[in-house]
């Protein structure tokens, strides 16, 4: 399936010493699950008889290291400005909308019309942060802004509060689900999510009462609904909040109607492809539209799938992840290429064709520079591929985790955690075909910000992503320095220490520093670009082990405190290259190292040389050296090679022109645009 071959280059320590390793020229088509043969349409996903279960909060803390220094940005950096926000009204309105709405102010509905479930998804970041350091002023700020919510929520439990006030300014054509495009069950699902979040991180049932009342609302509401109710779910969120209450609160009615609502869609008529509802779902076979909405969906209902006795839409979940991931993911984990297009393709019927926004484009359409690729897409990459591990266990979905959490996700935020990126395309120009839509830089604020308190929350709930139980068994799917605390089958409460370096280091340390009377199993993720990976059981190496990439390695024994598993992942730099339908990256390469993807960025050039002038030998040698400035992080440095700049003639002949090699450095894709406004590009032409 894979060709490859391997050539000689340095590598340089942060201290300076040097040693040998390889380099995998990797014809794997831009990750392990791009593959040159045809999909197919037969699933590959079997559930596991008990669905895994992940890392309630609390459960494992951050206690140094890459993911912890994340959480501190998100907790110093992006709660104190995120709050402002929501507090303010000079931008927008979160808050105090909800005060208009109760009479507690004067004034409008200001914002789109998602700004509630804006605020619904801050307070759940502040609720997992709070799980992790109990601190009073994290606490008093949701206490005040549950209290302007409850207030403004309607008797029968309804909650959204652009008609809520056009209702109090006596305007009677405001009523509950009258326009699909209001995002009303998006806001309620929010809610839901953030109300489970705040319940389990406090256990004050304020904000869960709320949900519940608006769930009860919902449930009444959709009991028997009327046609253009069914066409309600845009970026269903609902289906997740209303699953999640269900498991809170044990109430089965909450898991029914969510059920209810995804059964519902496939009586939607005229439907379309932007909004995943021409085609009943069991007959889906290809992810189209809006990227947000195709995520949240697919996300929504393998959640369900984790409580249902049955599995009537995992095969089909299955083939659209692998259409996905096959043919429509980019090599960070971003998808959703294209803000405007047209779907279905290639159809006679031209009556049938309709407008798609913010959408997956085409089989094997990954442009760079006009690549749209949402915030809000790569957490529902995210969501999506959580829910199918828990389902099934397999390598696959935590492999894809990984790639969108250290890339895409990341690279949505700057480094302080203050500025926010919309859009994240893979290659930024100074010289452009076109204008872009939005700045090509973070911004504090940016008008549509959905994506930022979902960025925020999901860093903050990182570690419910990064480890899972189930029973007597401890499934590792992201490495981080880490102390988890947790009970097993017979009621023990034992305690693991992870000591790591990763993402820089392939050497995951798992200490036990309190170990269970019984039998334990660590069930370790073998990323599928890693090689030759090796354990060992206090300073013993443990034969016959199946470490391939790509899997779990199952290590099971009776274990003593002060017992060390040790797992090693070696870390060669890789390059990687794109399917050859992929247009847009034919004869160009991309560098990996780990789970990181690197970019090129003009601040690391010498004046006069350009991001579009630069191309990469294949015969590159790598060193590495660390990055303060970029919070510590592993940078590349190799020689590339830059042509003469072009004429700005479309087509020119081509001749022999000086060219000259110049040592540079790579970064990592997520810290770029941190040094100011810059060029910035993944891929690179390859010098065979």
């Amino acid at each position: 399936m894979l060709a490859m071959y391997s050539h000689r280059c340095w590598l340089v320590n942060s201290q300076g010493i040097r040693s040998w390793f390889c380099v995998y020229l990797l014809l794997s088509f831009a990750c392990h699950s791009f593959h040159l043969f045809a999909q197919t349409e037969t699933s590959q996903a079997i559930r596991l008889a008990t669905p895994l279960q992940p890392m309630a909060l609390g459960q494992l803390n951050w206690t140094g290291g890459f993911w912890h220094e994340r959480m501190e940005a998100c907790r110093t950096g992006t709660v104190p400005t995120m709050t402002e926000l929501m507090y303010g009204d000079t931008k927008t309105q979160f808050l105090k909308n909800f005060r208009v709405a109760a009479g507690l102010d004067e004034g409008r509905h200001r914002g789109p019309s998602w700004n509630d479930g804006d605020c619904y998804k801050w307070i759940e970041t502040l609720a997992a942060l709070y799980a992790s350091k109990q601190d009073p002023v994290l606490l008093a700020t949701m206490d005040d802004a549950i209290k302007q919510i409850a207030a403004a929520q309607r008797a029968d439990g309804y909650l959204h509060t652009p008609v809520l006030i056009r209702q109090r300014q006596g305007d009677p054509t405001a009523l509950p689900f009258a326009d699909a495009q209001q995002f009303e069950l998006y806001n309620l699902g929010h809610l839901m999510l953030a109300a489970v979040t705040h319940f389990q991180a406090t256990g004050n049932e304020d904000l869960l009462t709320i949900a519940e009342r608006a769930a009860d609302f919902l449930v009444n509401t959709f009991s028997v609904p009327e046609a253009p109710l069914k066409r309600s779910a845009i970026c269903p969120a609902h289906y997740m909040g209303l699953t999640a209450m269900s498991r809170v609160t044990g109430r089965g009615e909450y898991r029914d109607l969510a059920k209810r609502l995804i059964e519902y869609r496939d009586q939607v008529e005229e439907g379309t492809d932007d909004n995943q509802d021409r085609v009943p779902f069991r007959q889906q076979r290809t992810v189209v539209g809006h990227a947000v909405r195709a995520t949240y969906l697919y996300a929504g209902v393998a959640d369900l799938l984790l409580d249902e006795a049955d599995d009537p839409w995992l095969e089909t979940l299955d083939i659209l992840w692998r259409d996905a991931a096959e043919r429509k993911v980019y090599i960070t984990g971003a998808c959703g290429a294209v803000f405007d297009s047209a779907s279905p393709y290639g159809t006679r019927e031209q009556e049938t064709i309709s407008r798609t926004h913010q959408a997956f484009g085409y089989a094997y359409q990954l442009p760079n520079s006009t690549a749209h690729n949402e915030s809000c897409a790569s957490v529902g990459n995210i969501l999506w591929n959580s829910k199918m591990l828990q389902l099934t266990g397999q390598a696959r979905f935590a492999d894809m985790l990984e790639r969108t959490f250290y890339n895409a996700l990341l690279a949505s935020i700057s480094l302080d955690g203050t500025r926010y990126f919309y859009t994240n395309t893979l290659r930024q120009l100074d010289e452009m075909p076109v204008e872009l839509r939005w700045n090509r830089t973070r911004e504090p604020f940016i008008s549509c910000f959905c994506c930022p308190p979902n960025v925020s929350r999901t860093i903050a709930e990182a570690t419910s992503f990064a480890c899972s139980q189930r029973s007597n068994e401890l499934w590792c799917h992201m490495y981080g320095n880490g102390q988890i605390t947790m009970t097993t089958a017979n009621g023990e409460s034992v305690r693991i220490k992870q000591s790591t370096d990763y993402p820089w280091d392939g050497r995951i340390q798992l200490g036990w520093l309190s170990a269970p009377t019984q039998e334990f199993t660590f069930q370790l993720r073998i990323p599928a670009w890693c090689h030759g990976a090796t354990l060992t059981v206090n300073g013993n190496t443990l034969p016959n082990v199946n470490t391939d990439p790509g899997s779990y390695v199952s290590v099971s024994r009776r274990w003593r405190t002060g017992d060390v598993l040790e797992l090693d992942l070696p870390m060669p730099v890789r390059l990687i290259q794109a399917h050859p339908l992929v247009e847009e990256l034919r004869n160009q390469i991309a560098v990996q190292r780990g789970p990181i993807v690197y970019c090129l960025e003009s601040p690391d050039l010498a004046p006069g040389f350009r991001v579009l002038d630069a191309a990469l030998p294949a015969d590159a040698e790598f060193s590495y050296t660390r990055d303060s400035t970029l919070g510590n992080a592993v940078c590349l440095e190799t020689e590339l090679e830059f042509t003469r700049p072009t004429t700005n003639e479309l087509y020119t002949e081509l001749k022999s022109g000086d060219t000259v090699r110049k040592r540079c450095r790579l970064v990592p894709y997520y810290a770029w645009d941190n040094r100011g406004q810059s060029e910035m590009s993944v891929w690179l032409p390859l010098i065979r």
